[in-house]
């Protein structure tokens, strides 16, 4: 079992997001072949791979948005095919570029999220003035969210995904296309976040699998290639820049 980052609550071994020989077909191509691995509680892991690698389709799979051809997703113990809507009480789920009303602010999108959770009035106000504080959203709480900077829409839609408390984060490329001031303010917010949730976290970028993980979990053409500590991924790698070379070394590229 991996230890966590200084400051992040030690991990568990109880099991809280679960692949279990996870393929999805289209047809004869596979998006995903025999994905397997386990994130414990009050783990922080990133998942990488490159572009078409089948990491939106794995986490896809394992949020019960996709039904796998072969296998099972759980999260907190719950089969996501047969048992969804008690794994989703448990689940925040970010997606890339994850969809939000822009005609509504911060405050109507939460207040909007709360009561379709069935929140009732004294449980909705507490949780989104949590999840303000949380996510920083004071200064824009009510300005429209097609008027606010791709950086806030993130921190938005990791206010909705943290709404309900949930133990279990899935965030799909959250600092993606963000600019370095906001890619730092979302980390600072995953930071809070982790401190206290189990989150499996795909980027791109290699710094942040540094700052952020405590174990990177790698796929590539569709199967797992790497799972372990960060440190033992550098290890892999050589150079100025050990992570990069592992990285390039893993998905069968070479460094130019």
């Amino acid at each position: 079992m991996n230890k966590s980052k200084e400051g992040k609550g030690a991990a568990s071994a109880t099991p809280m997001i679960e692949a279990i020989g996870l393929s999805k077909f289209y047809g004869i191509f596979a998006a995903t072949r025999d994905v397997t691995f386990t994130v414990n509680r009050g783990e922080i892991v990133a998942f990488l791979g490159p572009n078409g690698a089948g990491k939106s389709t794995t986490m896809k799979l394992l949020t019960g948005y996709l039904a796998p051809s072969e296998g099972t997703a759980k999260i907190a113990g719950h089969n996501m095919s047969t048992d969804r809507i008690e794994g989703s009480r448990t689940l925040g789920y970010l997606p890339e570029n994850g969809p939000l009303y822009t005609e509504m602010t911060p405050a109507s999108a939460l207040k909007f999220f709360a009561e379709a959770r069935g929140m009732s009035p004294a449980e909705r106000d507490q949780r989104i003035d949590a999840v303000v504080d949380l996510c920083n959203l004071h200064t824009v709480f009510n300005k429209p969210i097609g008027k606010l900077s791709k950086g806030y829409r993130q921190r938005v839609g990791m206010a909705q995904a943290m709404l309900h408390e949930p133990e279990v984060l899935i965030m799909d490329e959250p600092t993606a296309g963000l600019d370095p001031n906001q890619i730092s303010g979302v980390r600072d917010t995953l930071a809070r976040i982790g401190a206290e949730r189990t989150i499996l976290l795909s980027t791109h970028i290699l710094q942040e699998v540094e700052a952020m993980a405590s174990r990177v979990i790698m796929i590539n053409q569709g199967r797992v290639v790497f799972d372990g500590a960060v440190d033992e991924l550098r290890s892999h790698g050589e150079g100025a820049h050990p992570l990069e070379s592992a990285f390039h070394s893993l998905t069968g590229r070479a460094m130019e």
